[in-house]
């Protein structure tokens, strides 16, 4: 049964520990150190020992993508792919100059060269996470993207070929993210590294993260509802579905009343009752997850920016002015975080753990430099000289203040 708690007593459940991270950290850093230092030998020994893989990976620990995809999965992958490339394009920056002054002013776009893209293999094949990694890459123009997939799934390899893959690299895990950062005999060093995974993932993408980009530190997934009333079995639904992801995620309805959180408290009893995957949902619910009854709506918005959730389900967009940390939000009944998780268009790699505090999800825009240009004619520098070798002399840089002056 999920527990229903009153604004006062909701403050432990909703900061996290950092204990789960700090734990992985210790384990995955042997292992990032030994992939830096032995390359393809310590791979092999990793994928071995954590993923059983042994003989099975190739010799270069490539997977050729390929196979045939059933009409109705290819039917919505063009749905979901298509809606997701749309959005990618319209998040990409673009480039533009202006000339104001003697002075042009602008910037240029360009991609990235080489990007990983983790795709996890735990208890569930994530389909979807092929498709919102990779189309974004792709829409900002990557050359060279490398997928990695400890257990791909036919599924997968055929909708990676489909994408445009040539090949997986069959690996998971800190080492898999110790080879992309750094590269190894077989695999090549990329520049960023994407997507999500498990503790032992984040805690590798941590420690690599001065050598290579990355997009964040993902925690466990999270939702954030807000609702007085409405279908309950709809808001029982949207948090069992955040729930069935993973033992640690957690799901929270913000309320102000009490009539409305009991019915959805009954609710999720009774959907856990027939939900194959209850044994996940149902250890998230009692152990993360709450319905926490506010005074008013003031409370509300209050707590929702202070958990920076993953995904805010809010109930109008009356209220979207007030909310400051979100990674994503869905207004409205018939917007179910589902249809974000696959479809819509926006991207479901999303900080978590109050990282929504500091940045939005993966974008177009994670994968491009954008690169500044200046130039100025002469009337333009004179302009300015006087503002120029002021500042600079100030800051003490006489040679700064010179090389401007000397130009009259």
């Amino acid at each position: 049964m999920i527990r229903i708690l009153e604004y006062g007593a909701a403050n432990p459940l909703l900061k996290r520990s950092d204990d789960r991270l700090a734990q992985a950290l210790i384990v995955v850093e042997p292992i990032v150190d030994d992939v830096r230092s032995r390359g393809d030998a310590a791979v092999r020994e990793y994928a071995t020992k954590f993923d059983g893989l042994g003989d099975s990976v190739g010799t270069d620990f490539t997977l050729a993508t390929g196979g045939t995809l059933e009409p109705g999965l290819l039917q919505a992958l063009e749905i979901a792919a298509s809606n997701i490339r749309d959005f990618a394009q319209q998040q990409l920056v673009q480039p533009w100059t202006q000339t104001r002054d003697g002075r042009t002013l602008g910037q240029i776009v360009r991609p990235l060269e080489s990007v990983g893209v983790y795709i996890p293999a735990g208890r569930y094949a994530l389909l979807s996470t092929m498709l919102m990694t990779v189309i974004p890459a792709q829409v900002a123009g990557v050359r060279e993207i490398v997928v990695v997939c400890a257990k791909p799934t036919p599924e997968m390899l055929a909708v990676a070929k489909w994408l445009g893959i040539e090949s997986i690299l069959q690996l998971g895990g800190a080492q898999a993210i110790a080879a992309l950062a750094y590269g190894t005999e077989s695999i090549g060093k990329v520049q960023r590294i994407v997507g999500p995974g498990n503790a032992y993932v984040a805690a590798a993408k941590k420690l690599v993260s001065g050598d290579v980009g990355i997009d964040f530190i993902a925690g466990p997934s999270e939702i954030v509802i807000v609702a007085n009333s409405g279908n309950p079995q709809w808001v029982a639904l949207d948090m069992l579905a955040q729930c069935e992801h993973d033992v640690d995620a957690r799901a929270i309805l913000l309320t102000t009343s009490v009539a409305f959180a009991t019915q959805v408290q009954d609710e999720i009893a009774a959907q856990l009752s027939t939900l194959p995957t209850a044994d996940v949902a149902t250890q998230s619910i009692a152990k993360n997850s709450a319905i926490i009854v506010c005074a008013d709506d003031a409370e509300v918005i209050d707590l929702v920016n202070d958990i920076a959730p993953e995904h805010l389900s809010l109930p109008n967009k009356q209220l979207i002015d007030q909310i400051r940390n979100a990674g994503s939000i869905f207004v409205g009944p018939f917007s179910t975080e589902a249809a974000g998780d696959y479809a819509s268009g926006p991207n479901h790699v999303l900080p978590t753990s109050g990282v929504a505090a500091l940045r939005g999800g993966l974008s177009a825009n994670d994968f491009v430099k954008v690169i500044t240009i200046q130039e100025l004619n002469q009337d333009a520098l004179m302009a300015l000289v006087p503002t120029v070798a002021t500042l600079a002399r100030v800051e003490g840089l006489e040679a700064h203040a010179r090389s401007a002056e000397v130009r009259q």
